[in-house]
């Protein structure tokens, strides 16, 4: 059986570390990838729902579902919604 090394050992770990770090930014990458593919899909699909509501007069029905759907004052503006008045403020 051959024998090992402490030097050897030591080069075999250093590999790995090295590997695993490749590995999580890889992974790290990928994550990301598919997100802003997500965020594509969501914004296109978003896109046609509202070209569509503004084509057939359906904007009443849009903010009708949209004030149900929203829970962020932030978001609700955007619709003209009034605020919901749940969300905690920051203080400064």
């Amino acid at each position: 059986m051959p024998t090992i090394s402490k030097e050897r050992l030591a080069r075999l770990k250093e590999q790995r570390e090295k590997l695993n770090a490749r590995i999580q930014a890889t992974e790290a990458r990928f994550k990301t990838s598919e997100r802003k593919k997500d965020t594509r899909k969501k914004i296109l699909l978003g896109s046609y729902y509202l070209i569509k509501a503004i084509k057939e007069n359906g904007m009443n029905e849009v903010k009708a579902i949209m004030d149900k759907f929203l829970t962020r004052d932030s978001d609700r503006i955007l619709f003209d919604l009034a605020p919901t008045g749940k969300e905690k403020r920051k203080k400064t």
